[in-house]
């Protein structure tokens, strides 16, 4: 981990639009490596004919199976909840002047944990059964916390507000794993744990413009999110209106960050850490940090889900359980560093 972080403090000489070229091309060739590893193996010379052919052999026609209706919904669906991840830890630290925050703080993933255990005791099945109760748990668990967290002028309150309400979200969760039943248990587990396996065409049909729409909406507040390193007076002070602005970048990033939560469980650390990692060449200048970080989450979270398919063949790995092997002992190689 160290030497990674070393190549990345490399990455320091490249300019800003360089750096954001060379994410993108890690993107591409991962989704390749990933596109052609798993159960089943696809020559990676074939990948392209696949899509494009139509007079196949047999073997080459489960491969394209494999590859069109499996393989490549999972890896668009990596690189846009890692991107909408990676983004939305970016704000969430600006807006908090805090390198440790995340979208979790105001209680957006413990919120839709609820929502899913809830759904899921009381009988739910499938994506779309639990999805809409994981979101409205993200929702009212967001709005609380920010009601609660803004009655006093500041971001100490809205952040123990987060702390209570992620406090009370958890104690739900207990509550009613405790009334599961065996079944109901082990479907509770993986969904904490996270898994990208339910991604499907029309599930992106949504999600993408969704993603993409959320995300350039917060890109465009760069300006005020450097303005805010300085302080919150600062800002004020150049024109900003700190308290509109603070409930649009929460507001947005519940909204982002929400429906993933509902489609793909719990998944931690892309958040906290590919920030971080960005940093290390670019600086925190918002308005290369912002797009780097979508790029760099997207390249994270597709190469943590092809780790967690190819690790334990045929089986596979919850990439919760993936992403937090390598986000804990980060966190803890920043703690011994700063």
């Amino acid at each position: 981990m160290i030497q990674a972080v070393m190549k990345l403090r490399a990455l320091r000489y490249l300019s800003p639009a360089q750096v954001f070229l060379v994410l993108c091309a890690l993107v591409v060739l991962v989704a390749l490596l990933a596109s052609a590893s798993g159960a089943l193996a696809i020559p990676r010379s074939r990948l392209l004919s696949l899509l494009w052919s139509t007079d196949l052999d047999p073997d080459a026609t489960i491969w394209r199976n494999v590859l069109i209706e499996v393989r490549l919904p999972r890896i668009v669906l990596a690189v846009v909840v890692g991107a909408a991840l990676a983004l939305s830890g970016a704000v969430m630290q600006a807006l908090f002047r805090n390198p440790l925050a995340e979208p979790g703080l105001v209680g957006i993933s413990l919120g839709g944990a609820a929502g899913a255990v809830i759904a899921i005791v009381l009988g739910a099945e499938g994506l779309w059964g639990v999805a809409p109760l994981a979101f409205l748990g993200s929702l009212i668990a967001t709005a609380l916390a920010y009601k609660l967290g803004t009655r006093r002028p500041g971001v100490a309150n809205l952040l123990l507000a987060g702390v209570a309400i992620n406090a009370i979200c958890a104690s739900v969760v207990g509550f009613f794993t405790y009334q599961a039943s065996d079944v109901q248990l082990r479907n509770l587990t993986f969904w904490n744990m996270g898994s990208l396996a339910g991604a499907t065409w029309s599930m992106l049909a949504w999600i993408v413009p969704l993603v993409a729409v959320l995300c350039v909406l917060l890109l465009r507040d760069w300006r005020v999110m450097n303005a805010l390193l300085l302080g919150e007076r600062e800002a004020h002070h150049l024109g900003f209106d700190i308290r509109r602005v603070r409930r649009r970048l929460i507001v947005l990033t519940a909204l982002l960050v929400g429906p993933l939560v509902a489609v793909t469980g719990t998944i931690g650390f892309v958040g906290l850490v590919v920030p971080h990692l960005v940093r290390l060449p670019l600086g925190a200048d918002h308005r290369w940090l912002l797009p780097n970080t979508i790029a760099g989450g997207a390249m994270a979270l597709t190469l943590a889900d092809w780790l967690a398919r190819i690790v334990v063949i045929p089986a596979e790995l919850p990439i919760g359980i993936v992403t937090s092997l390598v986000g804990g002992p980060f966190l803890l190689w920043m703690l011994t560093r700063k």
